[in-house]
């Protein structure tokens, strides 16, 4: 898309949400002057996703972590601390795309975890009514192949290069997780909340593996009932968090929080209640521990570099519930630090850290609780975007004298009735600008992009321009893309936080590269993408970059 280019060049006249990134890409860069035909490759990539992880939290608490995990890979690994998930729809199904495709939504075709189709019906991302969960229930819509995600990924790049003798396997508490770091031709395991097993879908295979069904039978998703997550560190090293929310019967949202079910053992609201704490990433790492055993994850007997994706869901589910300001969400990480310490350590002691490249990133970051952004004076709100559809509609009849113009809106796309446009005989420019208009002048909207301006490349050459345009897809996006105002988001309710706006809080999250005979190591404060993971590590491994991938090779980082 050409537009694309255009924008990128021009972006110095106006950085409107990132003063710090930088205006124009580089162009991509070769391979340092050592040859890296000369270097072995790696025995195993391991690429970690922390869903829902700001950068700023990794900074803020980095003093408190361990020795071997978070800041193992702050002090030997590259940080880059200018990094961005740089697409304007900041949510999980589009990061997990980005990871390991380099590619954004206007490419990758994932502009979502759910959208609306030209019907008008819900499309939940990795859904493929085709396939069923292995030994589970499968429901409309959950997440069984990755035959939506229109790209290939550096996993599909590296099987192709060894001939399929690579392994890609990939673990996550959400099947979007697993599915969209697998690629077409990886195998992806996820969590599942009725019965708190990981499984796979018979896109993959018609059954589990012997080492699958090992882990299954020692459940040890059960050896959490009864007990409670309480703090890890002393009260004092809260302090600066936000106060814990007043009790109630309904919701005490206060440690300890006790892991129990209502039928009195372990049962499906009993796994429901793993996810929003550290139980569902430390059983994730264990099942990825499980799986670097069962498939000889780096000890491929053909000496061919294997791959291991682990999404890590818990933060996520946290942060959306008590904030990232919480002190839920402060523990949290650092429950999860130690935990990948230990994972480090059993890669030491199965591969040999020597012989693995890590990467850790995230998906997208977090706002704050709109509450606690007001106690700071900040004009943050919650939008109900059912009630914005219905003043639209309601504004739109009254400047056209007809009917309903609205068909559907699922923040933040709105999708306009393209039949009853042309029934009035109305242009569908002029009503879309009219949309605009009265949107933009709703409390809570920042900006809002047209189906035409988008389409033509108009808008202006901006920071907040290029990224709503990276995210709207012509096939499968609505009409008007809808930016909210720093701070606010579409959603009801008094209580929790979200994501998925173009604003730094969202966008700028960790970016931690870790392997000595790969990486050098040090702080890179230069702007950089998470697309720019794909052609970093296709450069390292010497295959093919995915045909989407936009992102540069990351060389000031490179031995």
């Amino acid at each position: 898309m050409p537009v694309l280019r255009l924008l990128s060049a021009m972006l110095g006249c106006a950085i409107l949400l990132a003063p710090a990134a930088e205006a124009a890409r580089p162009v991509p860069a070769a391979a340092p002057a050592q040859a890296q035909g000369q270097m072995q490759a790696p025995r195993l990539v391991v690429v970690m996703v922390v869903d829902g992880l700001p950068a700023e939290q990794l900074q803020r608490y980095r003093d408190q972590f361990g020795p071997g995990g978070l800041r193992r890979l702050l002090e030997q690994g590259a940080s880059f601390t200018n990094a961005h998930q740089a697409h304007g729809i900041t949510v999980t199904a589009i990061g997990h795309s980005a990871v390991l495709s380099g590619a954004y939504p206007y490419r990758h075709g994932i502009i979502g975890n759910n959208w609306l189709d030209h019907d008008g019906k819900q499309v939940y991302c990795t859904e493929d009514a085709r396939y069923h969960y292995i030994g589970a229930e499968t429901g409309a819509h959950d997440g069984t192949s990755p035959a939506l995600l229109r790209v290939d990924t550096l996993g599909d790049q590296l099987r192709y290069a060894s001939g399929n003798r690579s392994k890609v396997v990939t673990v996550s508490g959400k099947d979007r997780g697993a599915i969209l770091l697998a690629g077409k031709t990886g195998t992806a395991y996820m969590f599942m909340d009725d019965s708190g097993d990981f499984a796979s879908s018979t896109y993959y295979m018609q059954q589990h593996p012997a080492w699958v069904e090992r882990f299954h039978a020692a459940k040890p998703q059960d050896r959490y009932y009864a007990k409670s997550w309480k703090p890890l560190l002393p009260d004092s090293a809260y302090a600066d968090d936000a106060p814990d929310p007043a009790p109630s019967l309904k919701s005490p949202n206060r440690f300890p929080f006790t892991f129990y079910s209502e039928s009195g053992a372990p049962s499906a609201d009993y796994y429901a209640r793993l996810k929003a704490s550290p139980a569902v990433d430390e059983l994730t790492l264990d099942f990825a521990e499980a799986a670097v055993d069962g498939e000889r994850l780096g000890s491929n007997p053909s000496g061919a570099t294997d791959l291991l994706g682990v999404s890590l869901s818990g933060h996520d589910y946290v942060n959306h519930a008590y904030g990232p300001e919480s002190r839920m969400s402060h523990d949290h990480l650092q429950q999860l630090d130690r935990r990948i310490a230990r994972f480090f350590d059993f890669l030491d002691r199965r591969v040999g850290m020597d012989k693995v490249l890590v990467v850790l990133t995230a998906d997208h970051g977090f706002a704050n609780t709109a509450e606690f952004s007001q106690a700071r004076h900040i004009d943050a709100r919650r939008i109900d975007a059912k009630a914005l559809a219905t003043r639209l509609d309601d504004a739109l009849g009254q400047r056209f004298k007809v009917g309903k113009l609205v068909k559907n809106v699922y923040a933040p796309e709105v999708y306009l009735d393209y039949a009853a446009i042309e029934r009035n005989r109305l242009g569908r420019a002029e009503v879309e600008d009219a949309a605009a208009r009265i949107l933009m002048a709703q409390p809570g909207i920042a900006d809002v992009f047209t189906r035409t301006q988008l389409e033509q490349g108009l808008g202006g050459a901006t920071r907040l321009r290029l990224l709503m345009q990276r995210a709207w897809n012509r096939d499968l996006s609505g009409d008007l893309l809808l930016v909210p105002a720093a701070y606010s988001s579409f959603g009801g309710g008094d209580s929790g936080a979200t994501h998925g706006t173009p604003y730094n809080y969202d966008t700028n999250v960790p970016l931690l590269m870790m392997g000595g005979r790969w990486i050098r190591p040090g702080v890179v404060p230069q702007y950089t993408e998470v697309a720019d993971i794909a052609p970093t590590l296709a450069q390292i491994l010497r295959v093919r970059p995915p045909a989407a991938a936009e992102g540069r090779v990351l060389t000031e980082a490179l031995r």
